[in-house]
């Protein structure tokens, strides 16, 4: 197996356990558990899932806001209600979900219109819209404003073996973290910067990160050098994540506050763009026989072996029989 074949193939094996467990817990919660202690298998089930359990603090515009990228199911959604100059907060309270159906009944009534004790939400198209509506304040310190979190299962990150051709043509393991959004190391083609805004410095060297602007990256450190108003040389020092092509970065040059220059990044210059970094399984660690079994299995269908294929399916067969029985 090639490092793509075996990638595609751990995560698909990666996503068919993790899909399981919802079937396994509907099925054990119809089958009297025991109450000996790491051997209730709800709680076993539950311990495996708990891996992909998160919580994110939302911002929102008026009353709606998208949901995380990297969502699988959701679960609750709970509001708190900043005091008086963020001294302390209210106890979080869980918004209502309800239909499309109900939510016009609900807020034409009296008795019960959302509040900000009692809040409803729909969820539609990947959007929560939540009532009643929030007043946002920009620029105000968060400490002192309302929040929202949404409390999901995530889902399970792409398997990446990464890797490195070597001068032999050999894959090459990169023992790194692969990170969504960071910048290759090494340099920037220069011809990706905007200089008209450098005038006519003679020469300026430094390393820096950029101001943000027109870009959610952060992180990253840069190294440049600049002659006669031209940025003749652009570096990654530290690769930052975050990033994304198009972005447009902004440089104030060091000594020259009313000069700076814009780097416009492609695809070329983030490391998702190459085979490098690696993300590991996030299953439960006790899943490492069955994530064998089943690369075994697949294994055994790209190189055409059918003994592969039979050996690791009665393997899993066995084990799943083990488990359930």
């Amino acid at each position: 197996m090639t490092p793509d074949e075996f990638n595609k193939t751990a995560t698909q094996v990666q996503r068919k356990i993790f899909e399981r467990y919802f079937e396994d817990l509907n099925q054990q919660v119809r089958i009297q558990q025991s109450d000996m202690e790491y051997s209730d298998r709800i709680a076993i089930t539950d311990e495996k899932i708990a891996e992909f359990k998160t919580e994110k603090e939302i911002s929102w515009t008026s009353n709606q806001f998208a949901l995380p990228t990297d969502l699988y199911r959701l679960g609750s959604i709970t509001y708190e209600k900043a005091t008086t100059f963020g001294s302390s907060r209210s106890l979080p309270v869980e918004m209502q979900r309800v239909g499309r159906a109900e939510i016009y009944n609900i807020r034409r009534s009296p008795l019960t219109a959302p509040t900000v004790k009692n809040p409803i939400y729909i969820y539609e198209n990947n959007t929560i819209t939540f009532y009643p509506e929030l007043a946002t304040t920009p620029g105000v310190n968060p400490d002192f404003l309302d929040k929202i979190k949404v409390q999901y299962l995530k889902k399970p990150s792409d398997v990446r073996w990464g890797y490195q051709v070597g001068d032999l043509g050999q894959y090459i393991f990169t023992d790194f973290d692969f990170v969504e959004g960071a910048l290759n190391l090494g340099s920037i083609n220069t011809t990706q910067v905007d200089n008209s805004n450098l005038g006519t410095i003679t020469a300026s060297s430094d390393s820096q990160t950029d101001d943000g602007v027109n870009t959610d990256g952060s992180g990253a450190i840069f190294k440049y050098d600049i002659d006669n108003g031209v940025v003749t040389g652009l570096a990654v020092l530290q690769p930052g994540s975050g990033y994304r092509a198009g972005d447009n970065l902004r440089f104030t040059v060091s000594g020259f506050p009313a000069n700076s220059f814009v780097v416009t990044l492609d695809a070329s210059n983030l490391t998702s763009s190459t085979t490098q970094g690696k993300t590991d399984f996030e299953l439960h660690n006790s899943e490492q026989t069955e994530v064998i079994l089943n690369i075994l299995s697949y294994s055994g269908i790209i190189i055409r072996d059918p003994s592969i294929v039979q050996i690791a399916s009665q393997k899993i067969q066995q084990e799943e029989v083990n488990e359930k029985s």
